[in-house]
């Protein structure tokens, strides 16, 4: 129990530590937990820890990292989904498989050991990346749609792999893994593996009870469909009165067990039929994404996969070898370097062909060029059938772990190089502007459209720009003109007319770009009345450092009127409600002025002292003022209430 505790309380420090620093300086979650495994990787080795078991555990998170992503796609998402998910996922499978065979034969090896090293380094980590394009808001990009298709058609692709690798075994190899076969059969035990179901049959627990093992083909082609079958059945008819049973009981924890227990039962059904648990999961969350339970599943689900995604991350890094990193330094690091450069030129190549534009092909290039955790539990398979040597193979697991290790800073060269290089190189010429028009609109979206249509209902013929081209061809097809263009772009805007306009409404979604035009416009056009969009509270006091005196948050005044129907619902009347909710406004909107001169752009909002202090003295000084505020206008209402009842 003590060893128990003693390791989790490493684990967990070391992630608490290191996520957070990481996050500061830009480096994402991610690399914050691969850093953190290898900072603490010399104490596990001291206290005996067996990393590889660990990291079998942590690998669920990936099972419910895509239960997750299937609750957000429905069928026919899919479905539309199906010319990228085999013209991108199978085109990446293939070629990057026949360049990577064509290397290892090049550098000397039997064209099955290289094939299999060529099917190994295909596949791309699932849990790096959907992570970090969730957490960057790319998922719903067109890159991120891309690399989401590519990386589902390589889970299903782990199916027939698994099948193919034992037809390549070399025959002196195969002797010695049935030798092996009681105990470790390979060095390769500085990885990890990836819980598909097909463990090795060393050390990988997962094999021990695949029941069709050893069945005629035909057989177990049934047994995959007839589970298949069963997840599509269970989902859409057991869950509800599952679900329904247990809510009887009102109690969230029995709730949470049923959620677990439904992902968990998914994944062993997958497993005993010798299937992809990963991709049953992501089954079961695409058959209940219009399930009543869609949204209690989520919530129950998420803290979970986190936890174990980020031991996951830690394990990777943990895990590297490091005596035989330093042995085999070039050696591993050309390697390492190459297979990036291969994968990455072949998914660029595809999403050229495929048509993905702008900075997409390059997310989907740089993001997907890693070998995956899936290699882990294949490299260990080919040593346990005789196909790829022990020593070859231990190599290829710091390949495959150091090149998940680099892929968040190939995310951040794309952050910092690519997107602002693209952000001033655009694919397609900007609209021809208007110069009569007085007035601006910066963003076609939610926001932009009700202001334009506002605009345009009182006679007004604003300018609205936009940079999202697909965007602008869907609102074409409604008569809605917009003209494309980037509206950050300085020389756009003065095209558009920026010196001589009144008005300039900026209704971008990006909390920077947002920032940085309102920042120009301010400073270069101070005759212009500029109405900003803020994305939340902070971002108010950013604009108006940079020279703003008009900012609506986007979420603010929706807020106002579900408090007002809240005070309606607790009995006030409308006329009351509507006062207390202007008095509370009154008083944000105060407070907001009262502390804005103390806030600095250069200095996080945390660490800026005389901004707090400044908070926590108004709220003292004025929160009982408000308070008492509101309290006297409730008051007066029920008081004229009763008098007008009392004279009717």
């Amino acid at each position: 129990m003590t060893d128990f505790l003693l390791l989790a309380f490493i684990f967990l420090c070391a992630g608490v530590i290191a996520v957070p620093l990481a996050t500061r300086f830009g480096l994402g979650s991610v690399l914050g937990y691969l850093i953190a495994g290898i900072v603490i990787s010399p104490l596990l080795a001291a206290l005996g820890v067996d990393v590889v078991s660990i990291q079998h555990f942590a690998e669920f998170g990936v099972v419910m990292m895509l239960f997750l992503v299937g609750l957000e796609l429905e069928p026919k998402l899919l479905w539309e989904m199906r010319t990228r998910l085999f013209g991108l996922g199978g085109g990446q499978v293939l070629l990057t498989t026949a360049a990577i065979t064509a290397v290892a034969m090049l550098l000397g090896q039997p064209w099955s050991v290289a094939l299999a090293i060529g099917l190994v380094l295909a596949l791309s980590s699932t849990a790096i990346v959907l992570q970090t394009l969730n957490e960057k808001g790319l998922m719903k990009s067109d890159g991120g749609q891309a690399s989401f298709s590519v990386l589902l058609f390589q889970d299903i692709a782990v199916i027939p792999m698994l099948a193919l690798i034992p037809l390549l075994a070399l025959p002196e190899l195969a002797g010695m893994a049935e030798v092996a076969s009681g105990g470790d059969a390979s060095g390769a035990s500085h990885g990890g593996g990836h819980s598909d179901g097909h463990g090795d049959d060393h050390g990988n627990s997962h094999a021990d009870i695949n029941l069709v093992d050893g069945t005629p083909a035909w057989l177990h082609a049934a047994t995959d469909i007839c589970a298949i079958l069963l997840v599509i059945f269970g989902g859409n008819y057991l869950t509800g009165p599952m679900f329904r049973f247990i809510a009887v009981a009102q109690l969230r924890e029995l709730f949470t067990a049923a959620a677990l227990l439904f992902v968990i039962g998914v994944a062993l059904l997958m497993t005993v039929v010798g299937l992809s648990p990963a991709l049953g999961t992501f089954l079961a969350g695409v058959v209940l994404a219009n399930s009543e339970y869609r949204h209690e599943l989520e919530s129950d689900i998420d803290p979970f996969k986190g936890l174990l995604l980020g031991l996951f991350f830690i394990t990777v890094g943990a895990g590297i070898n490091f005596s035989l990193l330093f042995d085999n330094a070039v050696l591993i690091a050309a390697l390492t370097v190459g297979l990036i450069a291969i994968k990455a030129a072949v998914l660029f190549l595809l999403a050229t062909l495929m048509r993905i534009r702008g900075p997409g092909r390059w997310l989907m290039a740089l993001g997907l060029a890693q070998a995956g955790e899936f290699g882990f539990v294949l490299l260990s398979f080919t040593v346990a059938k005789g196909v790829i040597p022990a020593p070859i193979a231990d190599q290829l697991l710091l390949v495959v772990a150091l090149s998940m290790v680099l892929t968040p800073l190939l995310f951040i060269f794309y952050d910092r190089v690519i997107v602002p290089a693209h952000a001033h190189s655009q694919e397609r010429e900007a609209d021809d502007m208007p110069p009569d028009s007085h007035i601006i609109v910066a963003g076609r979206g939610r926001v932009g459209g009700i202001v334009d249509r506002m605009l345009q209902a009182a006679g007004h013929t604003p300018t609205v720009i936009d940079y999202n081209a697909k965007q602008l061809e869907f609102l074409k097809r409604f008569g809605v003109r917009a003209y494309y263009g980037d509206a950050t772009r300085p020389d756009l805007l003065h095209a558009a007319g920026i010196a001589e306009a009144r008005l300039l409404v900026v209704a971008l979604d990006e909390r920077t770009q947002i920032t940085e035009m309102v920042r120009y416009v301010t400073k270069h056009y101070p005759q212009v009345h500029v109405v900003a969009r803020a994305v939340n509270r902070e971002h108010v006091y950013e604009l108006w450092a940079v020279g703003c005196r008009d900012i609506v948050r986007e979420t603010y005044d929706s807020s106002l009127r579900i408090g007002r129907s809240a005070f309606q619902a607790l009995g006030a009347e409308p006329e009351t409600a509507q006062a207390m909710v202007d008095v509370f406004n009154r008083y944000d909107r105060d407070a907001m002025v009262a502390v804005a001169d103390a806030y600095d752009i250069d200095i996080p909002t945390v660490e800026n002292e005389e901004f707090i202090k400044r908070v926590l003295q108004y709220g003292d000084e004025k929160e009982p003022q408000l308070q008492r505020d509101v309290s006297e206008v409730m008051r007066r209402g029920a008081t004229d209430n009763a008098g007008h009842s009392t004279v009717q």
